[in-house]
């Protein structure tokens, strides 16, 4: 079932259920999927359908945290919800040991050693960890610290 299918499915649910704060943020992700259609004027793929819900997630969790700063707790808990909501409809987490075996793997495949050509290993790091969900900065730190 295509994530726009499933988002509608779960709308409906929220509906029936009544559950307003669930609903409003599937209508939210639901609009930004459709927008990204209608700008691209061609079907969403799984992976055009993942990088917004990076955007999405990354939204929420800058908002959540300039609502802490200004001390808007109530409103950054629910940005913190939306985002988990949001968390929800992408891939797994990569595990701690799945990130270091990709890292490991992509040393030992391009063969770099200095910190200058990082870049290399981050797109190989990256290309091995598909399917699953990594944070890039994090990534990047652990692929440094390896690199010096």
């Amino acid at each position: 079932m295509a994530l726009l299918e499933r988002v509608q499915a779960d709308m409906v649910a929220a509906m029936k259920a009544r559950d307003e704060a669930r609903l409003n943020a599937l209508r939210m992700i639901k609009a930004a999927l459709q927008k990204h259609q209608v700008d691209s004027m061609k079907p969403l793929d799984e992976a055009a359908e993942q990088q917004i819900l990076k955007q999405l997630v990354k939204q929420r969790t800058d908002a959540a945290e300039m609502f802490r700063k200004g001390g808007r707790v109530e409103q950054a808990e629910k940005e913190e919800a939306e985002r988990v909501l949001i968390q929800s409809y992408m891939p797994a987490e990569a595990t701690e040991d799945e990130i270091a075996s990709a890292i490991d793997a992509a040393l030992a495949e391009t063969g770099v050693t200095s910190l200058k050509q990082m870049g290399v290993v981050m797109k190989a790091a990256q290309a091995k960890l598909a399917g699953k969900r990594a944070d890039g900065k994090a990534l990047s730190e652990k692929v440094r610290s390896r690199l010096q």
